[in-house]
This record gives structure tokens, C-alpha cells and sequence, in this order.
């Protein structure tokens, strides 16, 4: 049965919700997406799950992000099916109902202007909320598990014999086994840069998945944050930088590392419990994490389904905005610093 349909029928069956339209929605990483209307104009964001999806995992991602809006962070709210469930399998389609935030895009465009201290004030109000999550409160971590260079190394190295083999083609597969050379030969400078963090950085329960794309804005405001994952520590450093030096917010003007600084000093006003140690250390984790990382080069190899021009334009921009931050890091570590202490 078409998928439309399906979803068409279970929104009234369980959810008492009778749509007037059922329509595609934005297209996500692993589900497909749809935009329910009801009489009288009201919206509703329908996830679609696919076969052997995590629906355990779904449904605590769902659950943090319950906690966070409780706590006043702005998450669109569930919608909880007739019999209180956050996921409804029904005709062998599993499915998840939340508000449609009206008026929103997402940060994909990048930060600039009001959207530095908007975000970050935003990322701070979620890690206050969410270091008082029942998963545990925050605790510190060696830096080197948030950065691991010898783990990239090892990916890396299977990463570079698999292209060897012939694992994936394409001119997209060939500039992502250059891009992975060139990494990799770069990674004892990696090691030394990560060399001046400090000893410990504060991890966390956070989102998971701070993304551009799962960060709505309303004009130069937050308007939601979407599409958490389950419940997991992680560097609070790590989150807020992977935010806010996004490659394509780094690749849209010179004046991002002013912009860092407006956004980490809107974080701290929000969230002062994370130490300053950690803040200082956001720039600096977020190059070691990118220039750590085997995505998107991976991709062809391991899932060629998702090579989309998106993400060849996303893996570029990537790579490219690795070379400025590090050109620049000890500019934006200096802007910090005048604005922290």
C-alpha cells in the first residue's frame, strides 16, 4: 500500500487525528518524513521509520527530548498516540507524531547576525536541562576519548585499503580517498594541537545530533531544536562547537571567529555551571573532532545510497573549513579568552 495512504490511516485510528492532507515532507538521514493538515489548518510532522530501525532507541530519543522541552528548552512537542505511545506500528509501518513548527527553516544557511547569541544561548539552556537528567549528571573525561587520534588512525588506515581494493568509484569516491590521504598525514599535527587542550573536559548527557539541519529558526530566533538521539555523555564542548562552527557558517564570511565569541558568551550566560576551561577548548575540540572524523568519506564505502549532491557539497565544505579554523585558531581561542575571563 502507499506509504501516504498508510500514514493517512493511522492518524485518525491512533492518534484521533484526521487529516485533511497528507503530503512529503522534508527528507531525513534514515526516515522518510510527511506533513499531516488538519481542518482548521493545523500541522503535524509524521517521522516514518523504516524496517529494523532502533524503535527502542527511537523512542528514548524521544523521551530526552520530552525532558528538554519540560524544561522549557523550545523542542516541538510529541504527539502521544491514543494509548500514550511515542512510536505506533500499524500495516507494518512504524511512526512518530510531533508538531509542525510554523514559519521555521533550518540553520542550514548558516549563523550570522542575532543567530550566534540566539544559538547559543539555546545549546546552553538544553545542557542546563539536561545535566539534570535521570541518565546521571556531568562528570569529566580524559580529553583524549573526545579526540581519540589513534582510533582515527585506525579508521583511516582500513578506510584508505578498502578504497584500495576498489571498494567504491566515482569522482566523489576519488576526492573522498584524497581528502582521507590528506587527513591522515595530518594527523601528528592533529595530535600536537590537541596537545593544549586541558587534561579533563565535562561530558554530559546532550542532544547527540546538534546539527544544523535539526535546528529550526524563526527569523533571528530559535524556534526548535528536533531529531535528539537516545541518551548518552558526551563533551558539552564538543556540542556546542559542533554547532556553532559549522562548515557552512565558517565558509560564510571572515568574521566567524567574532561570532564564536557571541555565541559561547550567550552559552555561559544560560548555562555558567560548565566550566570555563570547557568553553575555551570548544574551538580546539571542534577541529580535533572534524579532522578526527571519517565522515563523509566513508560513505561511498560504507553506505553509497547516501551520496547525494548534499552530501558531496557538505563533505567539501568540510574539509575546506578544517584548513580556516586551523589558520585561525589561535584568533578564535584568543577572542574567547578576552570574553571569558
Amino acid at each position: 500500500m502507499n506509504e501516504v495512504k498508510v500514514v493517512a490511516d493511522i492518524l485518525p485510528r491512533c492518534y484521533r487525528i484526521v487529516p485533511t492532507s497528507v503530503i512529503r515532507g522534508p527528507r531525513g538521514t534514515a526516515t522518510r518524513n510527511y506533513l499531516a493538515e488538519e481542518h482548521g489548518g493545523q500541522r503535524w510532522f509524521v517521522k516514518a521509520y523504516p524496517p529494523g530501525m532502533d524503535l527502542q532507541g527511537e523512542q528514548e530519543a524521544l523521551r530526552l527530548g520530552e525532558f528538554a522541552r519540560g524544561s522549557g528548552v523550545p523542542v516541538p512537542a510529541v504527539r502521544r498516540s491514543r494509548d500514550g505511545e511515542l512510536i505506533v506500528t500499524a500495516e507494518g509501518t512504524a511512526v512518530s507524531v510531533s508538531e509542525y513548527v510554523d514559519g521555521a527553516h533550518t540553520a542550514e544557511d548558516g549563523l550570522h547576525g542575532r543567530r550566534w547569541a540566539a544559538v547559543g544561548e539555546s545549546v546552553g539552556q538544553l545542557h542546563r536541562a539536561l545535566a539534570r537528567h535521570p541518565a546521571g549528571p556531568p562528570r569529566p573525561v580524559p580529553a583524549s576519548e573526545v579526540c581519540d587520534v589513534e582510533r582515527a588512525r585506525r579508521r583511516m588506515e582500513r578506510l584508505l585499503a578498502q578504497y584500495e581494493r576498489g571498494a567504491a568509484g566515482g569522482e566523489f569516491a576519488a576526492w573522498a580517498r584524497r581528502a582521507t590521504v590528506e587527513r591522515f598525514a595530518a594527523l601528528p599535527r592533529v595530535a600536537a594541537m590537541l596537545g593544549g587542550l586541558p587534561p579533563m573536559l565535562t561530558a554530559q548527557i546532550v542532544h547527540g545530533d546538534l546539527a544544523s539541519p535539526n535546528v529550526l529558526l524563526r527569523g533571528e530566533e530559535v524556534a526548535g531544536l528536533i531529531d535528539f538521539r537516545p541518551p548518552h555523555h558526551r563533551s558539552a564542548a564538543w556540542e556546542l562547537g559542533r554547532i556553532v562552527l559549522d562548515p557552512r557558517t565558517v565558509l560564510a564570511g571572515p568574521d566567524w571567529p567574532v561570532g564564536l565569541g557571541e555565541a559561547v558568551t550567550a552559552y555561559r550566560e544560560a548555562n555558567p555551571g560548565l566550566p570555563v576551561e570547557d568553553l575555551l577548548a570548544v574551538p580546539r575540540t571542534a577541529l580535533g573532532y572534524m579532522t578526527c572524523s571519517v565522515y563523509p568519506m566513508s560513505e561511498p564505502v560504507d553506505n553509497p545510497d547516501a551520496v547525494t549532491p548534499e552530501l558531496e557539497r557538505y563533505g567539501r565544505a568540510r574539509h575546506t573549513a578544517m584548513d580556516l579554523i586551523a589558520e585561525r585558531l589561535d584568533e578564535a581561542e584568543e577572542v574567547l579568552r578576552d570574553r571569558l575571563t
